[in-house]
């Protein structure tokens, strides 16, 4: 059984997808870092949309492919023009999984018919750093009909919530049987303890690297993160 099909036992330990991203952006270094890096403890990384050249994406996603990782493309859009143009980009860079995008059929079909994990965000976002609103109801309720239409699994962007952003996530992950991915602003051992309680299948950390808020070089801090979540659980 695959990793990230483990998906509602509690004793899951939780992925860690590295993102080359800061500040909502792909830094231009993405293929640097990767490489010095790439022998760390993390098995997922990815970035955003913008700004590398789509050369220079499909260039590192082969590269992560080649020393086998597995590939997120994450995808800060929201209306369906864009989001098909991130879908699109997913495909021609071979990535396994499209993050991000306000739900379309559109984008889910063309995900299904490209072999693309499409894992949609839910609840109402807005702006760039996204600002995630609406109760935690309405998204299960959201997570459900995506769901139900094929969608592979769920991007939460939990600590972008106008609310408690601790008990969304458990909520929501606990109610959703399939694969949730905890999205933006993990960035201290505080939040690190709420995704061990949560139990997400995965989590994304980007900027508190660049900002050194694991303390280490970028591959130290990522070895760090991968111990931390899998020792003693939080009860």
């Amino acid at each position: 059984m695959e990793k990230e099909k483990n998906l509602t036992n509690r004793y899951h330990t939780p992925s860690l997808i590295v993102m080359l991203t800061h500040e909502y952006q792909t830094v231009q270094n993405a293929y640097e870092i990767f490489d010095a890096y790439k022998d760390s403890d993390a098995e997922y990384w990815g970035f955003k949309e913008e700004p590398l050249p789509l050369s220079q994406m499909k260039d590192l996603y082969a590269y992560m492919k080649s020393c086998g990782k597995k590939t997120v493309l994450e995808v800060v859009a929201y209306t369906q023009a864009e989001c098909m143009s991130g879908a699109k980009m997913a495909a021609e860079c071979g990535c396994d999984f499209l993050m991000g995008t306000v739900y379309s059929d559109v984008v889910n079909e063309f995900c299904r018919e490209n072999g693309i994990k499409y894992m949609p965000f839910v609840g109402e976002i807005h702006d760039r750093p996204s600002v995630l609103e609406g109760t935690c109801e309405e998204m299960i309720l959201q997570a459900r009909e995506y769901l139900a239409k094929g969608v592979y699994g769920i991007d939460l962007l939990g600590y972008r919530y106008t609310g408690d952003a601790a008990r969304l996530n458990e909520e929501f992950v606990r109610a959703v049987d399939a694969p949730v991915c905890i999205a933006g602003s993990i960035n201290g051992y505080q939040r690190l303890n709420e995704i061990r309680k949560a139990v997400p299948w995965a989590f994304t950390i980007g900027s508190a690297f660049f900002e050194n808020k694991f303390d280490g070089n970028f591959g130290e801090q990522i070895n760090k993160v991968c111990q931390y979540i899998k020792s003693e659980k939080i009860t």
